[in-house]
């Protein structure tokens, strides 16, 4: 029974975290937005475009995109096919789910991760910037990968504890 609180409070924390990382980098889409209303006014009204909005609307874009997938992956907000999942019992899709977090989700996430890992650090030894004229550090934008599919790993973790809870009370029924 200890082990059980242990790992209901482990799952709690993380979707607590995911929630809370989502909530805040969502509000991220109204720096975006203000971003591509001021470039559309400065080109097309002023005709005098900015050669630093465009760099940073796409660092925006990828900062909002990536910090929000644990959130998108709590929330069931991810893009799924159910035509036969949905039709299926509690049990086996608890099966079926922890079956393809092992086998696709984890190795992908930790590659990724890893992969990520590197280049941000690599990317801070130099401090990397962009080859554009605005240059835009680039090591910044390469440290939210490693943190977006950190995130995203703690999420598939609590995601596949809590099919493994499922497990666990249909053994007992």
């Amino acid at each position: 029974m200890f082990g059980l609180q242990i790992i209901n409070n482990f799952i709690i924390v993380i979707d607590k975290i995911s929630d809370w990382v989502g909530k805040i980098c969502s509000w991220s889409i109204i720096l975006l937005t203000f971003l591509i209303v001021f470039e559309v006014i400065s080109r097309r009204v002023f005709n005098s475009p900015t050669i630093w909005t465009y760099e940073v609307i796409t660092i925006v874009f990828g900062f909002h995109f990536m910090l929000v997938a644990a959130y998108a992956l709590l929330h069931k907000s991810l893009v799924s096919v159910d035509l036969l999942y949905s039709r299926l019992s509690r049990k086996t899709q608890a099966i079926m789910d922890i079956f393809t977090y092992t086998i696709f989700f984890f190795p992908f996430v930790i590659f990724v991760f890893s992969v990520g890992f590197g280049n941000a650090l690599d990317s801070w030894s130099i401090l990397e910037t962009s080859s554009s004229l605005f240059g835009a550090p680039v090591y910044i934008t390469k440290t939210v990968v490693p943190l977006a599919f950190g995130l995203l790993l703690l999420q598939g973790i609590s995601e596949l504890l809590k099919k493994v809870q499922i497990l666990v009370e249909e053994a007992k029924a």
